[in-house]
């Protein structure tokens, strides 16, 4: 891992465990600076009864290069996690949404794409809350991609090496 990378992780680490994560968000996992999980809660939205968990894994170019972010499947820690059922969440946990490829900025941290992502799961967020950031919209309804199956199918381990086709931001 670089310098720049080590040094910004350790430092966004260091806040995160000096200042706390933001309200809904816990810190699960942070053994190593190549991976962390969080846990989120989505109030007020359909999705308040799910069991949300993000995985973030860094590459040596953070935070040139954005995180691999999705949605944690399976058991943790005795949990059991679930992607949400979302339009632009497939059922692996691959999260198709411009801020983690073309839309990244070097700006950007752990801490701003945890609330980006929890804040689109809440029924008060509005396309304007996220300016040119767009992850998710608000979502009334529960539903997968229209491309789910066939997706998860032929889909990579890592959701970076996805060629994401940003089509539809009004869900």
């Amino acid at each position: 891992m670089s310098f720049l990378a080590t040094k910004r992780l350790s430092k966004e680490l260091k806040d995160l465990n000096d200042k706390g994560c933001p309200t809904g968000i816990q810190l699960l996992q942070s053994d190593d600076l190549h991976k962390w999980i969080f846990e989120l809660e989505a109030y007020d939205s359909i999705y308040s009864d799910d069991k949300l968990a993000l995985m973030f894994r860094f590459s040596g170019q953070y935070p040139i290069d954005s995180p691999a972010v999705q949605f944690v499947v399976g058991e943790l820690e005795g949990a059991t996690y679930k992607a949400p059922v979302h339009p632009h969440v497939y059922s692996n946990g691959h999260i198709c949404a411009s801020i983690l490829s073309d839309g990244w900025s070097p700006v950007l941290n752990v801490s701003a794409v945890c609330l980006t992502i929890q804040s689109s799961m809440s029924h008060e967020f509005t396309q304007t809350s996220l300016s040119s950031h767009s992850v998710l919209t608000s979502c009334k309804s529960k539903q997968l991609p229209p491309d789910n199956d066939r997706y998860v199918a032929r889909a990579p381990e890592n959701p970076k090496k996805t060629r994401w086709e940003f089509h539809d931001d009004t869900v």
